[in-house]
């Protein structure tokens, strides 16, 4: 380095900080896995949200749930819920009614065809997760389960 032209550089370092490196390890496995999951979805006509949100209603049951409340269960906040909803109910897997108690409230049920389909992906679903994560073992699974636990209720 020539004389006067600054500091002398230090050896590159992959990462800040151990918490740097965690975190960009979390944002890549869950890519990863959205990745994957979303091709497993696909030759049943379903994106991720659309499966989530069909799960969701399932859940819910014969009550079924409000626009609002299928928001806020779902695992990627979708802007548009109202949206997505519609594009389940134009292909027949979701029905929406008014709400019997308070008539502003539309109610989503899952249908019949909604859930043969989620029950098609069951047990693709389930191999899927076995063969991704099955391989850590119950009692490294129940320490990841924790550990990122912990990740979600630390203060933002």
């Amino acid at each position: 380095m020539a004389k006067g032209a600054g500091a002398e550089l230090k050896p590159s370092q992959p990462f800040e900080s151990l918490e740097a490196e965690a975190f960009l390890a979390l944002l890549r496995t869950a890519e990863r896995l959205q990745e994957r999951a979303a091709e497993i979805l696909k030759p049943h006509g379903l994106s991720p949200t659309q499966y989530n949100a069909l799960r969701i209603l399932r859940g819910a049951g014969t009550p079924g749930l409000a626009c609002r409340e299928i928001g806020e269960r779902m695992i990627h906040h979708d802007p548009d819920i109202t949206r997505l909803l519609d594009r389940l109910e134009g292909r027949g897997l979701v029905a929406r009614s008014r709400s019997r108690e308070d008539r502003r409230v539309m109610k989503t049920r899952i249908t019949a065809a909604g859930l043969a389909r989620l029950q098609a992906l069951d047990r693709p679903a389930e191999e899927f997760e076995r063969r991704l994560l099955g391989r850590l073992g119950q009692d490294r699974l129940r320490i990841l389960i924790r550990l990122l636990e912990a990740v979600r209720g630390a203060p933002g």
